[in-house]
């Protein structure tokens, strides 16, 4: 049997709002396996944030449990959480945030510090990751030096820097016109097809969505739909 990378156990967000109760998650049922592309998708206010928060264990459900590798996360020290989420998960998010200070090498060599690699570990995985993205001349430019696909390439290179088992990528194209948002989604795409990476995409645009071969849509806090695309179906034109 697959064990789950991460699993949601009737997930409940509430937050509180003053003498007002926000229920931002309503008993969230989910598990994400390896080696799936998942996209969730919903409107503005649906839960996404949130709940990719939970999913990525940044957060912890007001009620319910979420597993990390098997291990409930509230029973993790914050030290312990960081350390594991760290190895297992990559962040890539709308505004990039990637330091403006650092050369992109630096950039991607960052998350690799907490992990514990060498030097010359990092930087050799940094510029392994950067020619990957397409970055081979870029490698030593600064963020104001890059444009913005550019400088998501980087972010996603950083993100696989600890060789994560699961990336999750909040809005990735956000930012991007859809011809540079096509190249980033193509990236992620091929991280998933030939190292076997696990990639969860939250976006609102259904183009975006068509990459991933299933679709979780939310709606209020619940999930509404569940869809597993077909071979067919798999890839947008």
């Amino acid at each position: 049997m697959i064990k789950a990378i991460i699993k949601l156990e009737n997930v409940w967000k509430i937050y509180q709002l003053d003498k007002v109760e926000l229920l931002a998650l309503r008993g969230i049922d989910l598990e994400i396996a390896p080696g799936g592309f998942v996209s969730i998708m919903g409107p503005s206010g649906s839960g996404k944030s949130t709940l990719l928060n939970m999913i990525g264990c940044l957060d912890v459900p007001t009620k319910g449990r979420v597993f990390l590798k098997g291990k409930d996360i509230a029973r993790l020290s914050e030290d312990e959480l960081a350390f594991l989420r760290g190895k297992t998960i990559g962040f890539v998010f709308q505004e990039f945030n990637i330091l403006p200070n650092l050369t992109a090498l630096e950039n991607v060599t960052l998350p690799m510090i907490f992990q514990g690699a060498s030097l010359t570990e990092r930087e050799k995985r940094a510029r392994e990751l950067l020619i990957s993205v397409g970055l081979k001349d870029r490698i030593s430019h600064q963020p104001a030096e890059l444009s913005a696909g550019e400088r998501q390439r980087v972010a996603i290179a950083r993100a696989f820097g600890n060789d994560p088992e699961l990336v999750i990528a909040d809005e990735p194209t956000g930012n991007l016109d859809s011809a540079t948002g096509k190249k980033i989604m193509e990236i992620l795409a091929n991280f998933h097809k030939k190292q076997g990476k696990t990639i969860m995409v939250v976006t609102h645009d259904p183009n975006i969505a068509n990459y991933s071969e299933k679709i979780i849509n939310i709606q209020d806090g619940q999930i509404v739909a569940d869809h597993q695309k077909t071979k067919q179906t798999l890839w947008p034109k």
